[in-house]
């Protein structure tokens, strides 16, 4: 298995971690102390488990959660790896209204362990529309 296909294997573990909605599995996949710029406040979070807060929020949002990944570029060398493109959160809200979510500009940087890769910091960003300082979140990759 090249390095590139170890990185996007793990990348891939969010994916069916947020689908399966298990926050176990979400946690093997960060470092402690993984550094988060999400998309909603403070700034950022800092720790694993200010990062799983903010997916059991979504878990509380929605009965059933998707997760999609779009346009992934991975740069990897031996012990550090940077991954960027485009993620969408949708599913089925707990009233049973279904959203096709927002597509994000995503970014991870992951470092290689003696047990394998963490993610050490990711970021989740909506553009903005600079004459109103509003997001725009209807954009599609």
């Amino acid at each position: 298995m090249t390095l590139e296909s170890e990185v996007g294997q793990h990348i891939g573990e969010i994916v069916e971690g947020l689908r399966a909605k298990d926050l176990d599995a979400l946690r093997r996949v960060y470092a402690e102390d993984v550094v988060s710029f999400d998309v909603e406040p403070p700034l950022q979070h800092v720790g694993i488990d200010a990062k799983l807060k903010n997916w059991a929020k979504v878990f509380t949002l929605f009965e059933k959660v998707d997760y999609e990944l779009r346009d992934l570029t991975l740069i990897v060398s031996t012990d550090l790896a940077v991954g960027h493109g485009f993620g969408r959160v949708s599913g089925t809200l707990r009233d049973g209204t279904a959203t096709k979510g927002m597509w994000v500009r995503a970014t991870f940087v992951l470092r290689k362990r003696e047990d394998g890769w963490v993610i050490v910091h990711d970021q989740a960003s909506v553009p903005f529309d600079m004459a109103t300082g509003r997001g725009v979140a209807d954009l599609e990759p």
